[in-house]
Parts: C-alpha cells; sequence; structure tokens
C-alpha cells in the first residue's frame, strides 16, 4: 500500500474521529443547557401594607418600581427599655392574628382594615382603618434600621400606637414610611462612584440601570414563588395539612412550571412590558414554622416545615444553613409601573447556568 494512501486513511480517519467529537460535543451541550420553561401565570397577588401582619389577597394590583403599591409601607415596633425592636413573624408568632384588607373608601381615602382575631377569644374581633396615605407633616419624625439599612419614617398618632398596643398586651409603635425608601445591600446591587457608569450596560440581558431602593420588605422590591414548589413542601405534609403558601410571605405566585425548584435558575421573568430580575434567593427561618390559627408555633408536621427542607433545599453558598424558598425580583423597565392582573402571562426571558448566591450582609 502506498504512503499516499496510508495518509489519505490517516487524515480519513482522523477527520472521522473529529466530527464525531464536535457532534458528541453538541448533543452534550444540549443535554446539559438550561432549557427555557414554558409560559407561566401569575394565580395569587399579595400586599402585604403592615409588615409582617397576615396579607391582602388581590386580583390586580399596580407594580412599580418600589414594589406593590401599599405594600409594606408600615411596620410595627416594640417599644424595649433601650428604645425599639423591629417586630418580624419568626419572633413575634401573634402577628398573624392580625388580618388585613384594603378599601377604597367613597370619599377617596384608600385604608388598610385591620382586623385582630385572637386565638381562644372565641373569634371576637377587633378592627382599626389605618389611612395608607397619611398626611406625613404632622406625624413625628422616626429613624428606622432594617438589615443594616436605615431610613427616615415617621410615627403613626396615638389612637394607632394605642389599639395595637392594647392588642398585643405590650407597647407598640406604628410607623410610616411615606416617601422615604432603603438603600439596598446586595454586594452586587451596590454601586461605587466608579462603577456606576458600568452599572448602566446590560450583562447578559440581566442588568439592573441603577442601585435599586426598597421600602420596608426585607431585601427587594418583589418575592416570587412558584405553585409547583410549593406543592412539593405539600407533599411532604399531612394530606389534610397542605402548606399555606402566605406563610412564606410572597407578593407574586406562579403557576405553570414543569418542575419543582425550576424557579432556583430564573434570572428574568417578563410580565407585559416589565422585566423582573432575579438576582437572590429567599432563605428562609422559623417564621414558615408557625401556626396561623394560634398565632404560636406549629405542632405537628406544619410545625416541621424548616426542618423538612434543610433536607435538600439548603443550596445557596451564601447561606449555607438556611433552606431556600423562592426569589427576590426587581423592577426593570421603560414605565414606573404596570398593572399586574391575576391569569398575566409571565415568561422566563433568562436562565442563570447555575445557583445564584445570597450576599447580604449579615443576613444568612
Amino acid at each position: 500500500m502506498s504512503d499516499t494512501l496510508l495518509t489519505e486513511r490517516g487524515l480519513f480517519v482522523a477527520g472521522a474521529a473529529i466530527a464525531l467529537f464536535i457532534v458528541y460535543q453538541a448533543v452534550l451541550s444540549l443535554k446539559t443547557r438550561p432549557t427555557r420553561a414554558k409560559s407561566l401565570r401569575i394565580s395569587e397577588i399579595y400586599v402585604y401594607p403592615i409588615k409582617s401582619l397576615r396579607p391582602t389577597k388581590l386580583t390586580s394590583a399596580l407594580a412599580t418600581r418600589y414594589g406593590f403599591e401599599h405594600d409594606r409601607v408600615f411596620m410595627l415596633l416594640q417599644v424595649v427599655p433601650d428604645g425599639y425592636k423591629n417586630m418580624a413573624v419568626s419572633k413575634y408568632p401573634d402577628m398573624t392574628q392580625f388580618l388585613t384588607s384594603i378599601e377604597d373608601r367613597k370619599d377617596g381615602q384608600a385604608v388598610v382594615n385591620v382586623t385582630f382575631r385572637a386565638f381562644g377569644s372565641g373569634q371576637k374581633t377587633n378592627t382599626l382603618s389605618v389611612p395608607l396615605a397619611p398626611e406625613t407633616g404632622k406625624l413625628e419624625p422616626f429613624n428606622v434600621d432594617m438589615h443594616g439599612s436605615p431610613t427616615a419614617a415617621f410615627k403613626m398618632p396615638n389612637e394607632y400606637n394605642a389599639w395595637f398596643s392594647e392588642c398585643f398586651g405590650y407597647q407598640v409603635v406604628l410607623v410610616y414610611l411615606g416617601n422615604n425608601k432603603r438603600e439596598v445591600l446586595w454586594t452586587d446591587l451596590v454601586q461605587t462612584k466608579n462603577a456606576s457608569l458600568l452599572a448602566q450596560v446590560p450583562v447578559l440581558g440581566s442588568a439592573i440601570p441603577q442601585t435599586p431602593k426598597i421600602t420596608f420588605a426585607d431585601c427587594a422590591p418583589y418575592l416570587v414563588v412558584s405553585s409547583t414548589s410549593v406543592d412539593n413542601v405539600s407533599s411532604r405534609l399531612a394530606p389534610d395539612e397542605p402548606m399555606d403558601v402566605t406563610k412564606f410571605r410572597p407578593n407574586i405566585v406562579l403557576s405553570g412550571a414543569d418542575e419543582a425548584w425550576d424557579e432556583d435558575y430564573w434570572g428574568k421573568v417578563r410580565i407585559g412590558s416589565v422585566d423582573l430580575i432575579m438576582k437572590h434567593n429567599c432563605v428562609r427561618c422559623a417564621s414558615i414554622n408557625v401556626d396561623y390559627e394560634t398565632g404560636k408555633p406549629g405542632t405537628g408536621e406544619s410545625g416541621q416545615v424548616l426542618k423538612k427542607l434543610q433536607k435538600d433545599r439548603r443550596i445557596d453558598k451564601g447561606a449555607k444553613w438556611s433552606p431556600v424558598f423562592g426569589r427576590y425580583a426587581f423592577w426593570r423597565g421603560r414605565n414606573n409601573e404596570q398593572v399586574f392582573r391575576v391569569g398575566d402571562e409571565a415568561v422566563v426571558t433568562d436562565r442563570n447556568k447555575d445557583r445564584t448566591v445570597f450576599n447580604w450582609p449579615g443576613i444568612g
């Protein structure tokens, strides 16, 4: 056999091997590449006018870059000997005994009606109406620090503080945020003077144009969860004790995900003309174990939700001891507001290759 023929055969075999390798890599890439989520739908909308009290469930809500209108614009603090202590469900489970509803009155004033339904009281109730946009010029200034992010606020008049104090059985104050906002402290969103221009440049379609501001919400304007993942949690509980999605404190519940925990990889979800940018997981605490009927730590399986999730949901390197459920979301859109409605389509337009890392200093 001539040297020329051997050379030609060698080149053919080498070429075939290279072609097979290219095909193999292409197939492998298709297998490992995250698939796009199919079209989802908004199935539930929740607004929390007073942080940590029970939510108001709505069929539509005005969405803004700071969250839904009226969401977490009030919060409660306990009066203690050396000052004030922020109140949250994890440490004050009896906050779940306060139900809320938003009412647009005929005089044009919007109020949040707060109904206190104390467990063991024979379902006796007591209701207070709080104006959602009180006149701040007549209110006493008040400073609040949440998760290392302080803001100026306003102390509500004594009639409101006295009502809540009587219900709780100890002295508390109700404060209103007004037009003030808190700084976002996620390390990947905080801008320095030198980085401010770079932050305007989109990166993989998921950049946020400017350092965002937030209300009394913990870490972001929106918290988004998947109903498929809620069903997964319910499957871990007794059949007659399905998981109450409001224990996860979501703003938006999306239905239609094929698999539980698909949201771990969501980077951007489009609703109408607005993109919700998701760069961080929501890590969970003992608040999801609270029995909302009694206002006390739950008993039985419903009081073990945190432990059940710790078995396989500690998937965030930035908060390795806390299970993850849901995604924090920030607004990106040309418009400053848009109405979101139950039934609206929500499309995952960007998926992260890897899970994101929780990086708010001092949390997790």
